[in-house]
């Protein structure tokens, strides 16, 4: 039986295969079972062709056959075919040049031709474009393919996907460039090691110990580090886990250097490498103790602050306790200091302040304690004391030398302190009962006259108590409206006409009921509650005024003002806000200032009155006479009216020298162009001195007690009512 050729592979199908022998051939020499023997072995043929065409079209490689002499593609898989725009029928018969491009041909061509003539495989790496526009990095191979002589009968085209690997062989370098570039610019010291030993280091971290890079290449790091931290260091090296710690390193010359250490492993070609960041950290120790400088002393005066202090105390306190001996706390406040501030700036009140806090010290030993406890307050503390009489002896050292003057900034100035003084254990078991006790007797030093030193007494601490507790009810009042406005009216000595009220506090006390003012103004002004409480009092003077107005009455109003309240910044823009809130005329309002107010600091509260004067305020010094005040001054401020003060008007007008000080004032305020009030005025003798003498208008309980808001609108048209009765003298 004459058999066909094989067919070329990929073209068998069941019409190619010879028909199968039957059994009624009757070929007695077997011939129908050697063709199916041939039948089975062209399918197993079929079979085994079509597992390596899928096998060449799966794997990650574009394989394509072409002739030598015409390099006409004769086989492609499809990756090979589909990249090149080809499907695995359309890509055969076309040559090199017509599958790569021209380009990519001209480009590969010199190793074509050395494969072709070596018969050895040449290989190249080509950024080819593919027929969809991706480029990809491809290694190209051209493996000749011999037939049985050795003669070359094609090359197989392989072509493998390098962009992975150029990719990340690109981002490699790129980071190790990066990593290079970051070690030459960082200012921290970085140090690469193995095994211990040092294989790279940065110019900061040469800079850092003073040696080169030659002398630290292959040197144990642990010969770096310092001797007491060695064991340490090399603990954490072997255990090969990322840390940061502290730790210390000795430069070229022997010192020592505070570091932070900042450990990582990495692998670098394959090997396993450990990266240390060396961070100085001798800022970071000086700055932590400038802060903890800071934090237990006095950034101004460098003394101990108030929480160092309070640790010193306790524990002092604890040692005289065991060794049977006392303490002495001296509380010490300068007096007046908020002048200096407000008068010379607070540059030299903080210049005053260093030099009391260096004379203080001056005067003390070794062993004593001494804190700026905030503000003008300083404290000192005196161990083992054993006889009062010596802290008493200090005590008046400090007077003598706080209170000489000195020059700032080419000025006299000077302070004088008040100093309280609470022994241990006598006067308190614990600090802050120590302390309390030194403050109330330094209040009892401010009110015997300043400048002068108090030792508690039992006594001073029921006050004191009976003062915290009203404070804070002062406080409760504020937030609560418990006060009220009494008004006192004010008439003309010639006629009676009602033509102004005095505006009066007075405090509603939920326990003790109507408080006047004597009764709790004062610690207001110590505690600084007297600002919020003032602004309450224009706020509700203002609000009446102008009911009073809408109603026919024109009555001006006026109202007592605190140094605190005059002096507080913005004060005269909340006037300005004020009246305009209210639509109060101008004119109507009235406030009244003592003669220390005015003196305090003459060009500044020059300047503040004309301000309220321009806002249509008017103005009047309260107390006339009582105070110190210069004439020379007094005549260019801006002032409308002065009041006698009730003191001198009490003893009209049997007392010779109160009626020569009362007429002195009327014919001062005459000449000045100024209004006069007389307050206090009870009896008609006192009036009828007053009139005699010119006095403008009156107030006091001889005309009128102070009466509520709508009280005294029934009694301002009572009064009128009743003088346009009365007959015309």
């Amino acid at each position: 039986m004459t058999l066909r050729p094989s067919p070329p592979p990929g073209d068998l199908s069941s019409g190619d295969l010879p028909p199968a022998p039957s059994a009624a051939s009757g070929d007695p020499s077997g011939g129908g079972w050697t063709a199916d023997l041939l039948r089975q072995a062209l399918l197993q043929e079929r079979a085994e062709h079509a597992r390596l065409r899928s096998l060449a079209d799966h794997v990650p490689l574009m394989l394509g056959f072409h002739e030598a002499g015409t390099l006409r593609c004769s086989y492609a898989n499809e990756p090979y075919a589909h990249a090149f725009g080809f499907d695995v029928m359309a890509i055969l018969g076309r040559s090199l040049p017509q599958v790569l491009g021209e380009e990519l041909a001209q480009q590969v061509q010199p190793f074509v031709a050395q494969a072709l003539r070596s018969g050895q495989r040449c290989s190249c790496e080509q950024e080819v474009e593919l027929a969809d526009g991706r480029r990809l990095w491809s290694e190209l191979s051209f493996a000749p393919q011999h037939d049985a002589q050795g003669r070359v009968q094609g090359l197989f085209v392989l072509l493998g996907d390098l962009t992975r690997h150029r990719a990340a062989e690109r981002a490699m370098i790129e980071s190790e460039e990066r990593l290079a570039k970051f070690m030459q610019a960082s200012v921290e010291g970085i140090l690469f090691h193995r095994d211990g030993r040092i294989a790279d280091a940065n110019p900061s971290i040469c800079e850092l110990l003073g040696q080169t890079l030659h002398e630290l290449l292959g040197r144990r790091l642990l010969d770096l580090v310092a001797p007491e931290q060695r064991s340490r260091v090399a603990h954490v090296m072997a255990a090969g886990k990322d840390a940061t710690y502290e730790t210390a390193l000795m430069h070229r010359d022997g010192s020592r250097l505070p570091v932070e250490f900042i450990e990582r492993s990495s692998l670098q070609h394959g090997l396993l490498m450990r990266m240390t960041i060396v961070r100085d950290v001798r800022d970071r120790h000086a700055t932590q103790a400038r802060l903890h400088y800071l934090a237990h002393h006095d950034a101004l005066t460098g003394l101990p602050n108030r929480a160092a202090f309070l640790a010193q105390l306790e524990h002092l306190m604890v040692a005289a306790r065991a060794a049977g001996t006392q303490l002495a706390l001296l509380f010490i406040d300068l007096d007046h200091f908020e002048r200096v501030n407000d008068s010379v700036g607070h540059t030299a009140g903080d210049a005053l302040l260093k030099t009391v806090a260096r004379r203080i010290g001056e005067q003390v030993r070794s062993t004593d304690r001494t804190a700026r406890f905030g503000g003008d307050e300083f404290m000192l503390l005196l161990p083992g004391v054993r006889d009062p009489a010596d802290v008493i002896h200090v005590a008046n050292k400090l007077l003598t030398a706080v209170s000489a003057p000195l020059a700032i900034e080419g000025r006299p100035i000077s302070v004088t302190p008040s100093m309280g003084i609470a022994l241990y254990p006598r006067d308190g078991e614990t600090p802050d009962m120590l302390i309390k006790h030194a403050d109330a007797a330094m209040h009892v030093a401010k009110a015997r006259g300043r400048a002068t030193y108090a030792i508690f007494e039992p006594q001073v601490a029921t006050s004191a108590y009976a003062n915290l507790v009203l404070e804070g009810q002062l406080g409760h009042a504020i937030e609560h409206g418990e006060f009220a406005l009494r008004f006192q009216p004010q008439v003309r000595t010639c006629d009676g006409e009602p033509v102004g009220v005095e505006a009066l506090i007075r405090w509603q006390h939920p326990e003790r009921g109507l408080l006047a003012p004597d009764e709790f103004i004062a610690l207001a002004e110590q505690h600084r509650l007297i600002v919020p409480i003032g602004a309450w009092v224009l706020q509700e003077a203002a609000r009446c005024a102008r009911h009073w107005h809408r109603h026919g009455l024109d009555l001006t109003v006026a109202v007592n003002l605190s140094t605190l309240q005059f002096q507080a910044p913005g004060f005269v823009e909340s006037i300005g806000q004020l009246l305009e809130d209210s639509d109060l005329p101008a004119g109507w309002l009235e406030l009244e200032l003592t003669e220390r107010m005015l003196m305090d600091d003459v060009p500044a509260v020059r300047e503040r009155l004309h301000r309220l004067r321009a806002l249509g305020v008017r103005l009047s010094v309260d107390d006339f006479g009582t105070g110190y005040s210069s004439l020379a001054h007094l005549k260019e401020l801006p002032i409308d009216k002065m009041k006698i003060d009730r003191s001198f008007v009490r003893e009209l007008p049997g007392q010779r020298q109160a009626c020569a000080i009362a007429r002195t004032i009327i014919q001062l305020a005459d000449g000045l162009g100024l209004g006069v009030v007389a307050e206090g005025v009870e009896t008609e003798a006192q009036q009828r001195f007053l009139a005699e003498a010119g006095c403008g208008q009156l107030q006091g309980l001889g005309i009128s007690a102070p009466l509520g808001a709508t009280q005294l609108e029934t009694w301002v048209r009572e009064r009128r009512a009743a003088l346009r009765a009365a007959p015309q003298a």
